[in-house]
């Protein structure tokens, strides 16, 4: 299927037009759904023969996938026992159906009607249990028999659980924890991914998610309009510049870094070894002149231009008089790492905008400049790439960080069409935003690369993607950011998240390349 991500409404149009349109009864894909968390739990946890399992199910069709699967497991040689968290009296359509099966079959079913009943249930002793309580279709907190059971299971369950489409307790939408949730360690989803199984705290709520295809066919899915996308590798593949066996440098671009100021000499040269870490053919640096000899020592590999600085320690108009040389060979401007909120900064970026004819990444104190001063940025300015974290971000909208944290995902695509910008926010599970509502969440990255210079590293990378021929802002933005977060997991790997530092994920950034192009 397409690596789309889909809220829980055009999740219900896309089983509507597939049903109504197509002709594909129901209950076939209640049937594919369950047999799907079959094979899939049996190729995670192995087989199922002889294993106890217990399958707990709500009252609506996802209490209907999970009959289906305690039908399979049994004819597989499990020990299944049902436990129905509904009236069975009030069900109906599809899960009335297979509830009659399982009925006609007399596999151990037990209508629970208080969660106090789970005590002698779970005292058996369960090799498995597949959550099929609530799914996509939960509105506000988890309440009554269901928020109990699932209460019971927070402070009981230690055997493996396989979820059945989403964790019982967890937004479809958003990724909230509901009042309450179920952990899983598999979460098998169908036709598409969730929303809410990106983002955290889903993440963490879903274990491995595996999307499996129950007979949706993918042109409903192709012709939902869906702009949201999980980044996977297979993309960043197919949009990483090719180099030619008699390539040089020039055809890699050139990148100019612009940044730096009193104390803060080494951001600037961490964007900038990123940038040729990544296949930028050439870069420079331009810093104030206060701070150059110690940029210049930094690397060898990138030529660093001293610029008159403001009193402060920091760039200047003058500053941005003096790259004029610099400017007209660019191709691409990194703006912001080691920047400065001084009023000569402010003005410098005010006039470094102004003047900018090719694409521009802008990171850190450059965007709270423009957060403190709005006019910064230009009516009319080439394409820009812009890379809050949360606090920037909130900065940028005028609201709180809480706000952002509980929203990425719109605050975004907001922030995107309100400047006219490719929106990179940064975090767990970064979100890559574009001007015409285009939505990218990126899986990679670990809670080891909350480290400082992290940001300065991302910047680099974006920009020296950017720079090559045939990349967009959204290219380098989204394959940046996948990227980035590849070299920080594989530097974890070998040094481990608490001693991870920024360094770190440049060394690793030519490895992650290698593993997004040799992708059979």
């Amino acid at each position: 299927m397409l690596p789309v991500l889909v809220t829980a409404e055009e999740m219900r149009q896309m089983d509507r037009r597939t049903i109504e349109e197509f002709g594909i009864p129901g209950l076939l894909l209640m049937e594919n759904a369950g047999l799907q968390v079959v094979n899939h739990a049996e190729r995670r946890f192995g087989g199922w023969k002889g294993k106890r399992v217990l399958v707990l199910c709500g009252g609506g069709n996802n209490g209907g996938d999970g009959l289906v699967v305690a039908r399979h497991a049994a004819q597989r040689g499990a020990e299944v026992q049902v436990v129905l968290a509904a009236e069975p009296d009030r069900m109906t359509g599809d899960a009335l159906a297979n509830l009659r099966i399982v009925q006609k079959l007399r596999l151990p079913l037990h209508v629970l009607r208080s969660a106090d009943e789970l005590t002698a249930v779970w005292e058996r002793g369960w090799h498995l249990v597949v959550d099929a309580l609530l799914g996509v279709g939960i509105q506000g907190g988890v309440r009554g028999l269901i928020g109990d059971v699932i209460r019971f299971f927070e402070a009981h369950g230690d055997a493996p659980v396989v979820a059945v489409d989403v964790p019982s307790g967890i937004d479809a939408d958003t990724g909230a924890v509901c009042g309450c949730a179920i952990r899983a360690n598999l979460t098998v989803t169908f036709g598409a991914m969730k929303v809410g199984l990106a983002v955290y705290p889903g993440v963490e709520y879903a274990g491995e998610v595996v999307v499996a295809d129950i007979g949706i066919p993918e042109e409903v899915v192709a012709q939902a309009g869906i702009f949201r996308r999980l980044i996977t590798r297979e993309h960043v593949r197919s949009r990483l510049p090719r180099r030619l066996p008699d390539a040089h440098k020039g055809q890699f671009g050139y990148v100019l870094v612009v940044g730096g100021s009193a104390g803060l000499a080494g951001a600037p040269m961490m964007a900038a070894e990123a940038s040729l870490r990544v296949g930028a053919g050439l870069c420079s640096v331009a810093v104030p002149q206060s701070i150059y000899p110690a940029a210049a020592s930094a690397l060898r590999e990138v030529m660093v231009h001293p610029m008159p600085d403001a009193p402060e320690g920091c760039l200047s108009e003058d500053s941005v008089e003096a790259m004029t040389p610099l400017l007209e060979r660019a191709d691409v401007l990194a703006i912001g790492p080691g920047w400065s909120t001084h009023p000569p900064a402010r003005e410098a970026l005010k006039r470094l905008l102004s003047v900018a004819r090719v694409p521009c990444v802008i990171d850190a104190d450059a965007l709270n400049c423009i957060a403190l001063q709005p006019d910064i940025l230009p009516d009319k300015h080439p394409q820009l790439v812009l890379t809050p974290h949360p606090g920037e971000m909130a900065r940028l909208m005028g609201i709180s960080t809480e706000a952002v944290q509980a929203n990425r995902l719109g605050i975004a695509q907001q922030a995107a069409q309100r400047l006219g910008a490719v929106v990179v926010l940064k975090g767990a599970r970064t979100v890559v935003a574009t001007p015409d509502g285009g939505i990218w969440i990126n899986p990679t990255g670990n809670a080891g690369m909350a480290t400082g210079g992290s940001g300065d590293v991302l910047t680099g990378v974006i920009a020296g993607l950017l720079a090559q021929e045939g990349m967009s802002g959204e290219d380098a933005a989204v394959a940046g950011v996948y990227i980035h977060g590849l070299a920080g997991d594989l530097a974890a790997e070998r040094v481990g998240m608490a001693g991870l530092i920024a360094g770190d994920i440049i060394r690793y950034l030519p490895q992650a390349i290698n593993r997004c192009e040799a992708l059979e």
